[in-house]
């Protein structure tokens, strides 16, 4: 399928940003469904693999032709897999490839997630001259057992030790990943992650429950789980915890100290655009025959990469051969958004955040009324699951307890009939 030719202005769309992902891990963990493969004897094929990253993106650009000059990147993040697998040096190089591409903007944030096995000082200080301004280290938990239980590479001192190298580096913006409900948890232990991980001084923590997703180990070999009480009072108490230490809540799983979100997931959120590269990756572009979308017929497209790395780096191998980037090389599905879906889409994102998003974010990124969409949000407040803010479209504290029943809502076969 083939997108159409048209020129767009930056300031009329979304914000862009850019998703890197890295598929190689030391080994996958037992509850990840991420696109995630573990590294052979041979180790990673850095220096293909981000030729391949750049003819991708080559790919992508020269398929949705635009004024690129005028959408410069607000972000960019690593993610996936281990990234922190991937040489300081290998980032320079990808980096110098994204700028002669691309325009960034003079705050760019830069995420790259490390896991604390496969990372030391001197990598950490090599990352920091790359360019990458903020770190998500992985660390799940603190506690040995349960490290080992969810098949982890790293110990808690080790978990402990990361942070604070990282910090000594020179990162001033840094998450961890935490998970909570792990098999025999009890409230006291995972709110001593909690603690433990404040103490350290991070700006950010990903904070949420362990779920049994399929085609993992454990949908296949279930553990036992805390039990729904034991749950709702680790919820609770680790709140309590969290705000008192002056990390405030703003999506779902996520909490930051003031000025600390993560800018690249709130665009995410806020149904901005970005660029998927690597394997599995996946990306969200607007395009538009006009520079306001909200009186123009918007179209938003979906991609999603070739999953499989070697299936990835033989794309590239096949575009080499011919010398000229194809996009359906490297792309496993291109779609785009029917008007119908778009309801969905966009409170899936939206819906997530504590605060929401402005109103005018509807038309200003679907194209669409917000009449389209009006009963539906007048049923909900009803309901109590969304607040009654005309110039917010916000869960409430019961719409985020029920969220899946606040978003299920704009599900196709509950939608009225689009107008623009």
């Amino acid at each position: 399928m083939s997108a159409p030719l048209v020129n767009v202005r930056a300031q009329k769309v979304p914000p862009l940003s850019l998703y890197v992902h890295m598929p190689w891990c030391v080994r996958k963990c037992p509850y990840c469904d991420f696109n995630s493969h573990a590294v052979s004897a041979d180790g990673v094929p850095e220096a293909a693999y981000i030729d391949a990253l750049l003819n991708d993106l080559d790919a992508d650009l020269a398929h949705f032709s635009q004024d690129w000059s005028q959408r410069p990147l607000q972000s960019i993040f690593i993610g996936g897999g281990t990234p922190s697998l991937i040489s300081p040096n290998g980032y320079v190089r990808l980096f110098a490839g994204i700028r002669a591409r691309l325009s960034w903007a003079d705050d760019i944030e830069i995420t790259l997630e490390a896991n604390p096995g496969t990372v030391e000082q001197g990598l950490f200080e090599g990352y920091r001259a790359a360019g990458i301004n903020r770190l998500s280290i992985g660390v799940q938990t603190f506690q040995g057992e349960q490290l080992k239980a969810l098949g982890r590479i790293h110990s808690g001192d080790e978990a402990l030790r990361a942070a604070s190298t990282a910090r000594a580096a020179g990162f001033e913006r840094i998450n961890l990943d935490l998970m909570h409900g792990l098999p025999g948890q009890s409230v006291a232990a995972a709110c001593d992650d909690l603690a433990q991980a404040i103490a350290l001084g991070v700006t950010h923590l990903s904070w949420y429950q362990l779920t049994l997703e399929p085609n993992t180990v454990f949908y296949r070999q279930q553990p036992i789980l805390p039990d729904e009480d034991v749950l709702a009072d680790i919820q609770e108490q680790g709140e309590v915890l969290l705000a008192q230490a002056g990390f405030q809540r703003y999506e779902v799983s996520a909490f930051a100290q003031a000025d600390q979100a993560c800018r690249h997931n709130l665009n995410y959120w806020q149904f901005g655009d970005y660029l998927g590269i690597g394997a599995g990756a996946h990306g969200k572009l607007t395009l538009a025959n006009s520079a306001d979308i909200t009186t123009a017929s918007a179209e938003i497209w979906r991609s999603t990469k070739t999953r499989m790395p070697k299936d990835y780096l033989a794309a590239y191998s096949a575009a080499q051969s011919t010398g000229i980037p194809s996009v359906a090389a490297y792309q496993a599905k291109l779609e785009r958004i029917a008007s119908i879906d778009l309801p969905f889409e966009f409170m899936l994102n939206a819906l997530r955040l504590t605060n929401g998003v402005p109103s005018a974010y509807w038309s200003e990124r679907t194209g669409l009324s917000l009449n389209t969409i009006a009963s539906t949000l007048a049923e909900l407040r009803r309901q109590g699951l969304l607040e009654h803010t005309p110039d917010r479209l916000q869960a409430s504290a019961l719409g985020l307890r029920f969220l899946n029943r606040a978003i299920d809502a704009f599900l196709p076969e509950h939608s009225e009939p689009a107008s623009r």
